[in-house]
C-alpha cells in the first residue's frame, strides 16, 4: 500500500516550505511549471534517446527534498546536487520540501488537478492511474535507455512494470518493498523458538503465537490491523500469501469471497478467540503494532523491512532485537514502492535533466541513495534489505556495500533475503477496497460470534460496487 496512512504515506503537511538549493529563487509552491519561459539551451533535445548534453542550461523543480528537521538527509541531498553539478554545471536543481514528508492525499490530488506539480514529482506505484487520468505525467519511454540510465538492465522488470501503462514508461523507481514476517527475537528465545527460523506456514505462525502469548504479562503472539485501511491492506497480504486474489483477472469483480479468503478469516478468528494469542486490544492501525513489538509486547506481525529502521529511529528500539522471514504461505507477497514521475508538457531538455538527476540520485550503485559508506558516516540506517530492486551485477555490488557498511545485524534478515517470494501489486482502487475489508478484519477480531460468511459476502458486494465505479 502504503495507505493514506502511516509513516510511508503522504503525511499531512501544513504549508509548503520551499527551498532553493542552487542559483534561482523558487516560485511559489502552487506555481505550475510549463515550457513557457524555459531556459533550456543545448544540443540533443530533438533526439529523446540521446542523454542530456552537459552544456545544456536548464532549471528543474523537484519535490520531497528532505526537510530541515532531517539534517543528515538534507545535507546528503545538497552534497548530491553539488556532485551532480560537476557533470552538469548548467542544470539548476530547485528542491521543495514540506514540514511533514512529501504530500498528503488531498493535497496531491489537488496539485494534479491544478497542474501545479513540480517538474519532477514523487508518487507511489499505486498512483499511476490517478496521475494518468489527470494527464499529469510525461511518457518517458523514449528517454530512458542504457545510455541515460546505465544500470537499466539491472532493475527488476517487475518493478519497472509498476510504472508502465500499455507498455509505456511513466516513472523511475526510488525504492520498493515486499512484505515478510517481522519478529521479536527476544520473545522468540523466551518462548523456546528459534529466531533464525521464523514460521514459514500459517499453521506454524499459529503454533508460535500460542507459545509466545503463553509468556503472559500481556504479551501477544501475533498482531494484526483492523482500522484506518490497514486491516484491508493486511487481509490482502495474507490472501496473497495463500495464493488468492482480491479482484479477478478483469479487475472488475471481487475474488476474495472464496475458500482462501475464508481460510484467512477463520484462521485469524481462531487465533483471536480460541487461542487468545492476539491480545485483547484491537482496532489497531499503523503505528500500534510497531509500538507493541518495540516494547517486547508482541512476538510477530506482517511488515515491510523498513519498519525496523522506523522503530529504532523513532521508538528507541534496538536493531538486534528484530528479525525477518518471508511471508508465511509463500505463494506471493504484497509489493509496492515509490517513484518519481516527470510532468507532462515540460521541454525535452527538462525531461533529460530530470532523468539524469534521478539516475544519479536513485539509480546508481555507490552514488546518491546507494552511497552506503556516507549513510553510515551520517549515522543513518544501513542494512535494511530495501530498496531491493537490483538484479545481476548491480545487486552483487550493492549487497556487498550494504553489508560492509551495515549498522545492524544483517544476519537477522537472512531468512527473508534468502527466500524471496514473488511480489504482487496492490489491487485497483486499493484504498477504497481496503476500507471495505477493514470491516471484515474488525468483525473477526472484535466479535467472538462473528459470522465469517456474512462478513465476506457483504464485503464482496461493496467491493463490486467500488469496482463498478472505476
Amino acid at each position: 500500500m502504503r495507505v493514506a496512512r502511516f509513516r510511508r504515506t503522504r503525511r499531512a503537511s501544513a504549508v509548503a516550505l520551499i527551498s532553493a538549493l542552487t542559483l534561482t529563487a523558487l516560485a511559489a509552491c502552487g506555481t505550475s511549471s510549463s515550457d513557457d519561459g524555459d531556459d533550456s539551451k543545448g544540443n540533443g533535445a530533438s533526439d529523446p534517446s540521446a542523454p542530456l548534453d552537459p552544456k545544456t542550461k536548464v532549471t528543474i523543480t523537484i519535490d520531497c527534498m528532505p526537510p530541515t528537521a532531517k539534517a543528515a538527509e538534507l545535507r546528503e541531498w545538497k552534497e548530491d546536487v553539488a556532485e551532480f553539478n560537476k557533470t552538469y554545471p548548467n542544470v539548476t536543481i530547485e528542491g521543495r520540501s514540506t514540514p511533514g514528508q512529501c504530500l498528503e492525499p488531498a493535497r496531491f490530488t489537488a496539485m494534479l488537478k491544478a497542474k501545479s506539480q513540480p517538474d519532477v514529482f514523487y508518487t507511489y506505484f499505486t498512483d499511476l492511474d490517478q496521475v494518468l487520468s489527470e494527464n499529469g505525467a510525461a511518457d518517458i519511454s523514449a528517454y530512458v535507455n542504457d545510455k541515460s540510465v546505465p544500470a537499466l538492465k539491472d532493475i527488476d522488470p517487475n518493478v519497472l512494470g509498476q510504472l508502465k501503462k500499455d507498455g509505456r514508461l511513466y516513472g523511475l523507481p526510488t525504492s520498493n518493498y515486499t512484505m515478510g514476517l517481522l519478529i521479536n527475537r527476544k520473545l522468540f528465545k523466551q518462548a523456546g523458538l528459534d529466531p533464525d527460523s521464523p514460521p514459514r506456514t500459517w499453521d506454524e505462525v499459529r503454533s508460535a503465537a500460542k507459545k509466545i502469548a503463553g509468556l503472559g504479562d500481556g504479551i501477544a503472539g501475533f498482531g494484526e490491523y483492523s482500522a484506518g485501511n490497514t486491516g484491508g491492506w493486511h487481509f490482502t497480504a495474507q490472501l496473497y500469501s495463500r495464493g488468492g486474489n482480491i479482484v479477478d483477472a478483469s479487475g472488475k469483480k471481487a475474488a476474495f469471497n472464496d475458500t482462501l479468503g475464508k481460510q484467512v478469516a477463520e484462521n485469524l478468528h481462531a487465533m483471536r478467540w480460541e487461542d487468545d494469542s492476539m491480545g485483547k486490544t484491537q482496532l489497531l492501525k499503523w503505528g500500534d503494532l510497531q509500538k507493541q513489538i518495540a516494547t517486547d509486547k508482541l512476538g510477530m506481525y506482517l511488515a515491510a523491512p523498513d519498519d525496523i529502521a522506523y522503530m529504532v529511529q523513532q521508538l528507541g528500539a534496538k536493531y538486534e532485537n528484530f528479525g525477518m522471514g518471508p511471508i508465511p504461505g509463500g505463494q506471493s507477497t504484497l509489493a509496492g514502492g515509490n517513484n518519481y514521475m516527470i510532468k507532462q508538457g515540460i521541454s525535452g531538455d527538462k525531461i533529460k535533466a530530470a532523468i539524469a538527476w534521478l539516475n544519479f540520485k536513485n539509480l546508481t550503485v555507490g552514488k546518491g541513495q546507494f552511497n552506503w559508506e556516507r549513510t553510515k558516516a551520517d549515522k543513518l540506517p544501513v542494512g535494511v534489505p530495501q530498496p531491493n530492486f537490483w538484479l545481476n551485477e548491480s545487486k552483487t555490488k550493492d549487497d556487498a556495500a550494504r553489508q560492509a557498511n551495515a549498522t545492524m545485524p544483517v544476519a537477522n534478515f537472512k531468512t527473508f533475503m534468502d527466500n524471496p517470494v514473488p511480489g504482487k501489486a496492490e489491487p485497483p482502487k486499493a484504498q477504497e477496497i481496503y476500507k471495505v475489508l477493514d470491516n471484515v478484519m474488525s468483525g473477526i477480531l472484535t466479535n467472538k460470534n462473528a459470522d465469517v460468511d456474512k462478513l465476506l459476502a457483504t464485503a464482496e458486494s461493496q467491493v463490486n460496487q467500488v469496482l463498478a465505479n472505476q
